[in-house]
């Protein structure tokens, strides 16, 4: 196993870094156990300036979409998609309602949703995956790894959200190679990144993601299975087939 680096940042079990006044700024719920980060933020004062996590109400994501234009409207309708994707053996989200748009119109985002928009840097707590050895063979078969240390701090108490079976792992989704690049560079993402292809990397012990941006052309219909596949290998632990990316292009 890589080599890790022990930081200050002590993250409760809300998923919240709770040390040294580090706070997470994001749209959803406060005990957030699937997290979307995003470089940009809609251009409304209220959100403009926001300063914590910040549960959306009903009808808020269509307010957002008319004051902002549509590429948030594809943001919101992309993550309500890959949600409602998910396998509902691992992820209870298509389960709620009939269709992703009943999803996104009544859950995404609010309290007890399980779901966070994050604009801040990602702070990741250790999460105990139940095959280590798959990272590790994971990390030695793909050809083009980010060399980078772990970032991590341990908490083995992370909450179980009621909208989603994922075992007290909290997923964590950073949409665009370029922003994780940016936060690599600037020193704010230190996980060690498996990539597989140009778009998508993983790292199994802190139950990482990096995808396309959430577009209608980046992430496709077809990228969306890629992107819920990994998530379910990370929730099982599991690494089969996840270098193979012949099945989803």
């Amino acid at each position: 196993m890589i080599d890790k680096i022990m930081t200050d940042t002590v993250i409760t079990n809300k998923g919240i870094p709770s040390k040294r006044d580090t706070k997470v700024v994001a749209l959803g719920d406060a005990q957030f156990t699937f997290a979307v980060y995003i470089a940009n933020q809609p251009k409304m004062p209220e959100y403009e300036s926001l300063s914590c996590i910040q549960p959306l109400q009903v009808e808020q994501i269509g307010l957002i979409g008319k004051a902002c234009g549509n590429g948030w409207r594809k943001v919101f309708n992309v993550y309500a998609k890959l949600l409602y994707a998910l396998d509902a053996t691992h992820f209870n989200f298509s389960t709620l309602v009939p269709t992703w748009q009943q999803y996104r119109d009544q859950f995404l985002l609010q309290a007890h949703s399980g779901t966070a928009l994050i604009f801040s840097p990602p702070h990741l707590a250790f999460t105990s995956i139940s095959s280590q050895s798959a990272f590790s063979e994971l990390h030695h078969k793909a050809s083009n790894s980010t060399d980078t240390k772990t970032h991590t701090n341990t908490d083995n108490n992370t909450h179980n959200n009621i909208h989603s079976n994922i075992h007290n792992k909290t997923l964590h989704i950073i949409c665009g190679r370029t922003y994780a690049k940016k936060l690599i560079n600037d020193g704010l993402l230190t996980v060690d990144l498996s990539w597989l292809n140009e778009e998508f990397a993983i790292n199994f012990e802190h139950a990482v993601i990096v995808c396309p941006y959430f577009d209608y052309r980046q992430l496709s219909n077809q990228k969306i299975q890629r992107l819920s596949f990994l998530l379910s290998a990370l929730v099982t632990g599991s690494d089969e087939g996840v270098i193979d990316t012949t099945e989803f292009e």
